[in-house]
């Protein structure tokens, strides 16, 4: 409502209260650009302080297994395969698992093998089998909103669509409220020096503080309780923070061997696995070891294919030794007395970590549900 003035005496006191006015309205617009500016800028203190904090080293044991390709050629046809590797990644997301590593059993690469070997442009000459393991495992891992960002039409995927959703905490949905988000950077211009826009699977992308290159995925950190929330402030966190933050499982990532070898010394932790675990029907009854006395920092379980873990120890190069058990510092039977000749891979996975739960140790261990919905509450 326009405010009363006063009848003038005259046209000059008449500009003099509208002029007088004038000013007042200025001084109120100023105020409020000021306010909304401090608002603004305390909003970024919080993030910046939260950034520093959630960048401190914080430690986590991880849990990671070992799977050879080979288990892909024993499926009868292509939609046998695709459910193999949904089988795999299934058990691995319900086990938190945190590292798949897809490894070749099957020794050298010969002549006669051409038809099974694949160039890939990054990866180099791989068996078909690994590649289509790797890749349908990290298909499933990706969030449903970021896929068609990093995975292009291919043969390995034709029926990856029609397999049972991981639904693991990171697959969330537009309407789920997370701390933790992850997402892709997109294309969208932005001013020099103000950072990146994010997908994070949300109405509205996030601005974070980063000018990074688009296409690449990244796990963001969104603060709660912001002013506009059609204008979201976050920051990029390293995909391990929601873990040792908060003790969600954030998925698992998918590493390609080449033999036993790398599988063992190639490992993305700065001193190696030091507690790793071979599965066979000739090992350790599992029924052997008592509850919570294997100890681990980052444990690594390793499965065999057709003909067992015996077949990937014979055909690595660099392995040379007559007894299978000193490869590994636990060599157990998981399933001892079992009622069939053979348990299949896939199905040696779910009753292996099914023993090992309550058999392992960590040393760092995560917050219990308990701890975690008090976390989230508050």
């Amino acid at each position: 409502m326009s405010p009363v003035i006063p009848t003038p005496k005259t046209w000059k006191e008449t500009n003099r209260l509208y002029k007088e006015q004038r000013r007042k309205w200025k001084q109120e617009r100023l105020a409020k650009k000021f306010k909304k500016e401090e608002s603004k800028k305390e909003l970024e203190n919080e993030v910046a302080k939260s950034d520093e904090k959630h960048f401190e080293k914080k430690d986590i044991s991880t849990l990671s297994i070992a799977v050879p390709g080979s288990i892909l050629d024993n499926a009868q046809s292509p939609e046998l395969r695709s459910y193999l590797a949904g089988q795999i990644a299934r058990a691995a997301c319900v086990y938190k698992i945190n590292e798949i590593v897809v490894f070749d059993d099957k020794g050298d690469i010969t002549e006669g093998e051409k038809k099974k070997v694949r160039c890939d442009e990054v990866l180099g000459e791989r068996r078909v089998a690994c590649l289509q393991l790797a890749r349908i495992l990290q298909y499933l891992e990706c969030p449903q909103y970021l896929r068609k960002y990093f995975f292009p039409i291919h043969k390995d995927l034709q029926y990856a669509g029609v397999l049972n959703p991981l639904d693991a905490p990171h697959h969330l949905r537009q309407q789920d409220v997370s701390l933790y988000r992850e997402g892709v950077i997109t294309n969208k211009p932005i001013k020099t020096g103000k950072g990146s826009h994010v997908n994070v699977g949300l109405l509205n992308d996030v601005c974070v503080d980063k000018a990074l290159t688009a296409g690449i995925r990244v796990t963001v950190k969104i603060p709660k309780d912001q002013p506009n929330p059609k204008k979201l402030k976050g920051f990029i966190v390293p995909p391990i923070v929601p873990t040792s933050d908060i003790g969600i499982y954030w998925g698992y990532t998918v590493r390609l061997a080449n033999n036993l070898t790398e599988v063992l010394t190639q490992g993305p932790y700065k001193d190696g696995y030091d507690l790793t675990i071979g599965t066979s029907d000739k090992g350790n009854s599992i029924d052997d070891v008592k509850s919570n006395s294997i100890e681990y920092h980052h444990a690594l379980i390793i499965f065999g294919g057709l003909s067992g873990i015996e077949e990937a120890v014979d055909n690595d190069p660099n392995l040379n030794v007559d007894d299978i058990s000193v490869v590994f510092h636990h060599y157990l039977n998981t399933c001892p007395e079992q009622g069939s000749r053979t348990i299949r891979t896939e199905e040696a996975i779910l009753i292996t970590l099914a023993e090992l739960r309550t058999k392992l140790c960590p040393k760092v261990p995560s917050l219990s549900n308990d701890q975690f919905s008090s976390f989230v509450d508050n």
